[in-house]
């Protein structure tokens, strides 16, 4: 049995049954807009070093970290912002989304090589955001970022 859920002035309901699915259509279109967002994106692992074509200012004026906040070999959580920032050996910096592709839980550290749920285990790779433990079988998916004058901004 469904029960309708009115507004106050009648003018529309939505059944219980209505609501999940509602749910999920606007999650699907916040997941699509993110990626609308990136479709520009040079992918997993690519290094974001370089700025602004022209040289001038990223398309974030606030930068997300400083070079020297990303240690080598590790990363940075910015949970906030929902972003994992990592720098490889060379020094690469690379960025993902900080939600694991498991179930959807925030990474909680960067440690050993890898990006790690505290949820179910799932560990990904620092420079290709791809599985490498745990039940999680999709990579994180990359944010792109750009770096000049020693920090990390949203591109």
């Amino acid at each position: 049995m469904t029960q309708d859920i009115s507004t106050s002035d009648g003018a529309g309901s939505l059944t219980r049954r209505a609501i999940p699915a509602a749910v999920v259509v606007v999650g699907a279109a916040a997941g699509f807009g993110v990626a609308w967002n990136h479709r520009d994106g040079a992918g997993p692992g690519a290094n974001a070093a370089g700025g602004s074509p022209a040289g001038g200012a990223a398309a974030g004026d606030t930068p997300l970290a400083t070079l020297d906040q990303v240690p080598a070999g590790g990363g940075l959580i910015l949970e906030k912002a929902g972003v994992v920032l990592t720098k490889d050996q060379a020094g690469d910096v690379h960025a993902f989304s900080a939600v694991c592709t498991h179930q959807g839980c925030t990474v909680s550290e960067v440690t050993g090589g890898t990006i790690n749920c505290p949820c179910h285990g799932s560990k990904f790779d620092v420079s290709t955001g791809a599985p490498v433990a745990g039940p999680a079988s999709t990579p994180l998916p990359p944010v792109q970022v750009s770096v000049h004058d020693n920090a990390v901004f949203p591109a």
